[in-house]
């Protein structure tokens, strides 16, 4: 199993930090690197408490999909999305927001296990770990971007 956090403030007001985490258009445009689409669940728009979605997107010259549901939603501090179908054996994803100095504080706290057993562990260790975590901070920065963007 593998933990880790990441946080950055972000220069909005955390209804907006909230609402655009939760937009899987804003999602599929912020992954396009690696082709994310939408093949089942919301097709568009923000999620709420016990959708799902179903991506599909290339990594590491593979396609894989993933479902995941929102399983939990306190609009604007926290939502949960956690893996309910796809490539790792446990997925969960929380996600914070707290207003701070007239921004948002967002931390997103992920829980995850590769598939495999031994061999899975020893790939989780030597690849994915950083991989997931330069996502999130891919992420985290096309989200701060488009916020920007939104508030001139």
């Amino acid at each position: 199993m593998h933990h880790f956090q990441k946080s950055r403030w972000l220069d909005a007001p955390p209804e907006m930090v909230f609402d655009l985490s939760l937009d899987v258009d804003f999602h599929k445009q912020s992954m396009s690197e690696s082709g994310e689409q939408i093949t089942g669940g919301v097709g568009s728009g923000e999620m709420s408490l016990n959708q799902t979605v179903t991506w599909r997107a290339r990594h590491f010259g593979i396609w894989w999909s993933m479902t995941s549901v929102i399983s939990e939603y306190d609009r604007p501090n926290r939502f949960v999305d956690e893996q309910v179908k796809g490539p790792f054996r446990h997925f969960w994803h929380e996600h914070r927001f707290e207003a701070v100095n007239g921004g948002t504080e967002m931390t997103d706290i992920i829980d995850m296990q590769a598939p495999l057993g031994p061999a899975g562990a020893l790939v989780q260790k030597l690849i994915l770990n950083r991989y997931l975590e330069s996502l999130i901070e891919l992420r985290n920065a096309e989200l701060e971007a488009e916020l920007a963007r939104r508030r001139k």
